[in-house]
């Protein structure tokens, strides 16, 4: 990043007018400033290699942090999104080469009249517009309902994005391998099954599958040293899990699970059976977690290799320490706020940057 384009980030953001709220933990005392503020429900956060930020509102629309401030003028030519119930805008993601090709995908809920389902865009960002806009993935079959669109979305070393699709509140379709709901699917940006995906042979699956059995992941970040996929996703009534993809694994849902329905009747007996993962960390009650990120920046060095995980029903921002893929402990953070955290990512300057999710919601960041 520019070293002049940081000062001026850094200037920026020191000027908003808002006060920020300062708050204790184990190892800091840090404070929350607020960035921007009167998004309609923000739910995923892009750095730009200049350290602008683009911002997707579930709403439909795609907004630029400028030098840290919020542009009125939405980015155009955002495609039409079906903003009904958890569906609208959703993820955005930059393609790793982006300062040279300004390549991008978003993940967005998309309807007719056959029904609702997940589908991604690859476009370049120009003009402050989409152009050259490319449907490279729609989930099918399609259904009704309006809720586990998943959405999250990561680049691997090798340009290949991981796709996200949640069961789309049919938990039954989680478990059937031609049908492209509760799972993560791995693509090329050509909208082909990635090469080496571990179902191209084996015709009773999708081919684009790289796991199954996947509820409805909100959280997806590769880890900092190992390049690994994590992810986690929320569980019905408790059993929210964290799990590292791998590639043909079936994550059991709802074959077993650690949760109940929100009814408080029972999904499955089982919470471990033979040919599915256990998951390396699961949450009783649910949290409902939402955006995860690794921390590896130079302000909070106390926090590096930790993993922040944002929550939903809790409100809450929590800190996992880890022993190699081994979660040690755990540390809540922001309780008292009151806010619900969609998003976390860490910032180019080092900090850490939430996403609030509110018909007004906020884009704010941890400083010490």
């Amino acid at each position: 990043m520019n070293p002049s384009k940081l000062l001026i980030l850094a200037l920026a953001l020191t000027s908003v007018p808002c006060t920020a709220q300062s708050f204790e933990s184990e190892h800091y005392d840090f404070q929350v400033e607020t960035v921007a503020e009167g998004l309609e429900h923000p739910w995923s956060i892009a750095f730009l290699p200049d350290g602008d930020a683009l911002v997707t509102e579930r709403a439909g629309r795609l907004r630029l942090i400028e030098d840290g401030t919020l542009r009125e003028d939405a980015i155009g030519n955002v495609p039409e999104v079906a903003a009904r119930g958890q569906g609208g805008l959703l993820d955005v993601v930059l393609h790793p080469d982006f300062e040279e090709n300004k390549e991008l995908v978003i993940s967005y809920a998309h309807r007719n009249s056959e029904g609702m389902t997940t589908r991604v865009m690859h476009a370049t960002l120009e003009d402050h517009r989409l152009n050259n806009r490319e449907v490279i993935f729609t989930a099918e079959p399609r259904s009704s309902t309006t809720r586990h669109f998943a959405g999250r979305m990561v680049f691997d070393d090798d340009h290949n994005l991981y796709v996200a699709v949640g069961d789309r509140g049919e938990k039954q379709r989680a478990q059937k391998t031609d049908d492209d709901a509760g799972g993560v699917h791995r693509i090329t940006l050509d909208g082909e099954p990635a090469p080496g995906n571990p179902f191209l042979d084996n015709p009773a699956t999708n081919d684009t599958f790289y796991t199954v059995g996947n509820r409805n992941i909100q959280g997806m970040t590769r880890h900092p040293e190992t390049g690994a996929i994590w992810s986690h996703e929320h569980g019905p009534q408790g059993g929210d899990e964290i799990n590292i993809i791998e590639a043909g694994t079936n994550y059991g849902w709802p074959e077993i699970t650690y949760g109940i329905d929100y009814d408080g009747t029972i999904i499955s007996e089982k919470n471990h059976k033979e040919g599915m993962a256990q998951p390396l960390h699961y949450w009783d009650p649910s949290i409902a977690p939402s955006g995860m990120a690794f921390y590896t920046g130079e302000r909070f060095p106390d926090w590096q290799g930790d993993l922040f995980v944002g929550a939903l029903a809790m409100k809450k921002l929590v800190r996992v320490e880890l022993d190699g893929d081994k979660v040690t402990r755990e540390e809540d953070l922001l309780s008292d706020w009151g806010e619900r955290i969609r998003a976390v990512t860490q910032g180019p300057e080092g900090t850490l940057w939430l996403l609030t999710d509110a018909a007004n919601g906020r884009v704010v960041r941890l400083t010490p």
